[in-house]
């Protein structure tokens, strides 16, 4: 239902509708918008893996790759391969959905937790704990989403159709050599569509060359293991060139009335910045940690300003991302400060900032609420909910740009602040009923429950659920009678 219309709607019939819906939180328009299907073919695809198996890569891993052999393609994979973004992410919305205040709160949490391992690793690697901790939080949120693609089927199906066979076929290669030694069961073999895996996302090749058996197991398990992949990372980075001892870079101010340039490759010694009247945000002088760094202006000289050196190139290498790189350097920053202001000292030079996962999470919750196509509520802006908002946008006669910022986030807000209070008041009463349906359960089962007397005591809990229930429809209605007076007046 579009918005424009929720005032006409009575309050009275959204509360009766919601205390009549069993289970059902969010008003979701089921009929989803359909993704484009990809043709796919598994005759083709039987056809291609017989002819794979016996090319040079695959001869050493023939009977694993017979062992794994999926029997159908993966056609979502091929989608996401496929796929050309239909919104541009600005560098402040892409920050602002992986670097705040509840992923450096679980940084902070993460720190602590393996304290331990990370110090170890530190040790023995010379990478700072907490740009290890970065990249955990960057890849997987400290391991709670891993991927749910088979990594095995995914390769497999890239091997054989789409672009960058060749690249896909080497993968496979590699993850058929992991299984045939045993670091990762084939059970716990999944990750992202195109192949990375683990809790800190490696592809197989990588995995190959740098992954690391830290815990002493005799496996390199980069899924269940935590030492394992923190070690791999660390790994990953001091291979990278990452140098120890050293920061990331800093956030910078420049002086008015100067051109600069985004050039973070082109390193200068601390002292050339200086003489162009470079300082912190604070004015203070750069301190003499950086022998040399180069310029990063992510979004231009009129926003947050960095000097970087070379291991923030060693965070570049992890996924080719200037973004990504400084979304690592942020993270593991505000770790290390225990900061959750994530904000730089520097605005972003926009009016519509980006979206921290909660208040993406409360733009989805709105448009189910309001009855827009939507997927569940993750707090992750992908294509379904930017479409949700653009069909939201027409029919609020806006700009229909499909951006998920700060401004749409007011929007659905405010358009969807009743049908809210009404979720949570249905929320309260399921809560109450499932706890007196608990506690008439338990009676039940006491010893004698096949008595007069306990089956008496069962029939008045279920009396006072009625009762309960029947109350809270009545007081609804008084709220609502209440509303709609207010609205006459």
């Amino acid at each position: 239902m579009p918005p424009s219309t929720l005032s006409a709607v009575p309050y009275l019939l959204i509360s009766i509708y919601l205390l009549s819906v069993s289970n059902t939180t969010y008003a979701v328009n089921t009929d989803r918008s359909k993704t484009d299907k990809v043709d796919i073919d598994n005759q083709r695809f039987a056809i291609c893996l017989n002819n794979l198996v016996k090319t040079g890569p695959f001869v050493s891993v023939k009977e694993t790759f017979t062992q794994y052999r999926p029997s159908l393609l993966d056609p979502s994979v091929l989608e996401s391969l496929n796929y050309q973004p239909e919104f541009a992410k600005e560098p402040w919305d892409y920050l602002a959905s992986l670097v705040d205040e509840e992923r450096v709160v679980d940084g902070i949490a993460a720190d602590e937790d393996y304290a331990n391992v990370l110090a170890k690793i530190e040790t023995h690697y010379g990478v700072n704990r907490y740009d290890v901790l970065g990249v955990w939080g960057v890849e997987s949120d400290f391991g709670t989403k891993l991927g749910k693609k088979d990594v095995i089927n995914s390769l497999a199906t890239l091997s054989c159709f789409g672009r960058r066979q060749s690249y896909f076929r080497r993968e496979y290669v590699s993850a058929l050599k992991i299984l045939k030694k045993g670091d990762i069961a084939k059970s716990d073999f999944k990750g992202s569509w195109a192949g990375a895996f683990g809790q800190t996302q490696f592809m197989p090749s990588t995995f190959l060359q740098l992954a690391q058996d830290f815990d002493g197991d005799n496996r390199k398990d980069l899924v269940n293991s935590q030492a394992d992949a923190l070690a791999s990372t660390a790994n990953f980075l001091k291979n990278s060139g990452y140098q120890s001892n050293k920061p990331w870079g800093y956030e910078v101010r420049l002086p008015s009335g100067t051109n600069f340039s985004n050039d973070r490759k082109n390193k200068k010694p601390i002292s050339h910045w200086q003489g162009l009247g470079i300082t912190l945000p604070d004015n203070k002088p750069l301190p003499e940690t950086l022998s040399s760094a180069g310029l990063f202006l992510p979004s231009g000289k009129q926003g947050p300003a960095f000097l970087v050196g070379r291991n923030f190139d060693a965070f570049y290498a992890y996924n080719a991302s200037e973004n990504y790189a400084l979304a690592i350097a942020h993270l593991s920053q505000r770790i290390k400060q225990q900061d959750t202001n994530v904000d730089f000292a520097t605005p972003w030079p926009t009016d519509d900032p980006g979206l921290n996962r909660k208040e993406s999470r409360e733009v989805q919750e709105s448009l189910n609420l309001l009855g827009y196509s939507m997927d569940e509520v993750d707090g992750i802006i992908g294509d379904k909910t930017r479409k949700a908002i653009q069909k939201y946008q027409a029919d609020i006669n806006i700009k229909t740009d499909g951006k998920a910022g700060q401004k749409i986030h007011r929007h659905l807000i405010a358009s969807s602040k009743e049908l809210r209070e009404a979720a949570k008041i249905e929320a309260k009463i399921n809560a109450n009923r499932e706890a007196i349906d608990t506690n008439s359960s338990q009676n039940e089962n006491k010893e004698g429950s096949k008595t007069k007397s306990t089956h008496s005591l069962s029939d008045l809990v279920r009396s006072k659920s009625l009762l309960f229930i029947i109350i809270s429809i009545l007081f609804l209605l008084s709220i609502a009678i209440v509303i709609l007076s207010k609205r006459k007046l």
